[in-house]
């Protein structure tokens, strides 16, 4: 089920990038404190990885991401990566450790008990976060149609019916 809605939503991701040429995709945008489609792409697409990573460890450190330029700047190259990730999602759920220095005066690091799963909520969160940011993006640089409820929470999606009711 968590799987799915992940899938769902990075094909709704995919479908929208698919729209934006390399130039749109890699515009700095005011209306982002100058930071870029791509950027935010970048950021989503790492902790995924940092989680597909530290799943064989045992330990996710998402702070020790590659930070890789190329996915901010080469959309075709992002997509492939939002693939391959959509692709790896189907594993057993497993206890983790989550590690991380969340004092920015400190580098000592503190370790969380989680698992995939929890770790797997975490990112879909925080992709639709960031396909929220996105929408705000690509609606400043393209005309571009997105669906009603790229970037909303399916949560909030579900109130919004029982609102509307």
């Amino acid at each position: 089920m968590l799987q799915n809605a992940i899938n769902n939503v990075f094909l709704q991701l995919t479908s929208s990038l698919e729209q934006l040429d390399d130039k749109l995709y890699s515009m700095e945008c005011a209306i982002l404190s100058n930071a870029t489609i791509g950027k935010h792409l970048r950021h989503v697409i790492e902790l995924f990885q940092s989680l597909e990573k530290g799943y064989e460890r045992g330990i996710v450190n998402y702070d020790k991401r590659k930070r890789d330029n190329r996915i901010e700047t080469d959309k075709e190259f992002a997509l492939m990566l939002l693939n391959e990730i959509r692709i790896g999602l189907q594993k057993p759920d497993k206890d983790l450790v989550l590690e991380s220095s969340y004092d920015e005066d400190s580098s000592e690091l503190i370790s969380i008990k989680t698992n995939y799963n929890r770790e797997l909520a975490y990112n879909l969160e925080h992709t639709i976060h960031h396909m929220a940011l996105i929408r705000v993006g690509i609606n400043a640089v393209s005309d571009i149609q997105l669906p009603e409820n790229y970037g909303v929470a399916s949560s909030t999606v579900r109130h919004r019916q029982i609102c509307a009711q």
